[in-house]
């Protein structure tokens, strides 16, 4: 079995974590790791259901504090094993999950080897498959089994924010818009009926659509709707009766999942339009008391979150959640995908600070 070293610093961490491939799917090897390491930890009680992790203490403090990361990632691409290089003059680590998130998997995992006697109790998450569809989310399957493990005042997920604290996230919905044709020999197409060429005002339409920015409790959320994947046609020489159109839409959490999906019928009003996922966004939860006391401890101004992540899980329980962690999320699931080695440092100095004070 391979073994994590929780004595590494947090770099070394994140390096060995990285050279350990997780797709999505394919997480086993690491969650045995991961097990294998803070299941042989005194101070914490430890429960796994498949591939997710959860390490707690048990201390009776007043207030609780979960702290989850995820251990998949998107499909490698040539970017594994990773390495240290040299941007700009700046020491930083290259490859794929350096950015999402292995770096922030690395700080959780050493602190909760380390805090022994934090200044709240800790529930700690390491969970699979975030990088699929929501129903295949770990945390989805453990809320079923274990509800109470999601039990706390304040969450934070290791999810890439540059250093930085963002608030809440926007929501996620994807729809297959569709049209039919008629099939025909291509040598007489005026027998059939193109459906790819049927499906143009679909592309218009998401050309021609202005998406918002929303004001969110101070922060300002932008929205995105978008086409993903077009698929339509069996052969060369056949007119091809169907056509879909992926579409992605990033809404702001002003919004409810009901009202997005209201608003993407509107704009495809008159196709063939079937909802595949969803996921509710997350309003950013600033005004808690432990979310002023974690801003003032890592000195950190709030920002909005763009992409999806599962501080919209904890907030729908009624937990308010924030994303931290080492990483540009711009760079998350690129090619060149890639962390300054100081940002994985100061995310474990701040909420060591914070967990210690």
């Amino acid at each position: 079995m391979t073994e994590l070293d929780l004595s590494l610093g947090s770099v070394e961490l994140t390096r060995a974590l990285c050279d350990i491939p997780s797709v999505s799917g394919d997480e086993t090897t690491l969650a045995d790791a991961i097990m294998a390491s803070v299941g042989a930890l005194p101070h914490l009680e430890v429960y796994r259901d498949g591939d997710t992790i959860v390490a707690r203490t048990q201390l009776d403090r007043p207030q609780r504090v979960v702290i989850a990361g995820h251990i998949d990632t998107v499909p490698i691409n040539a970017n594994v094993p990773s390495r240290f290089v040299d941007v700009d003059g700046v020491p930083t680590l290259w490859g794929r999950g350096t950015v999402d998130m292995k770096g922030g998997v690395a700080v959780q995992l050493k602190l909760a080897a380390e805090l022994t006697d934090p200044r709240v109790d800790v529930t700690w998450m390491w969970y699979d498959h975030e990088e699929v569809d929501a129903e295949l989310n770990g945390l989805t399957r453990l809320a079923r089994a274990r509800p109470d493990l999601f039990a706390g005042d304040f969450a934070i997920l290791g999810e890439p924010s540059n250093g930085q604290v963002e608030g809440g996230c926007n929501g996620n919905l994807r729809a297959v818009v569709r049209t039919h044709g008629v099939r025909a020999h291509s040598a007489r197409a005026w027998i059939g009926e193109n459906a790819i060429h049927a499906a143009a005002p679909i592309l218009a339409r998401l050309s021609e659509y202005r998406p918002r920015t929303i004001d969110v409790e101070g922060l300002a959320y932008r929205e995105g709707l978008n086409a993903v994947r077009v698929s339509g046609g069996i052969a060369g020489n056949v007119i091809p009766d169907l056509c879909e159109v992926e579409v992605n839409y990033r809404f702001a959490p002003s919004r409810t999942v009901a009202e997005a999906e209201s608003h993407v019928r509107d704009v495809f009003a008159g196709f063939e339009l079937d909802v595949v996922d969803r996921a509710s966004g997350a309003r950013p939860g600033l005004d808690a008391p432990l979310a002023q006391e974690f801003l003032a401890a890592v000195g950190a101004e709030p920002r909005p979150k763009y992409g999806w992540t599962d501080v919209a899980r904890f907030s729908e329980m009624g937990v308010p959640a924030v994303n931290y962690g080492p990483g540009d999320p711009s760079l998350a699931h690129h090619d060149e995908e890639r962390v300054p080695l100081a940002q994985i440092e100061d995310v474990e100095r701040g909420l060591r600070a914070w967990l210690s004070s």
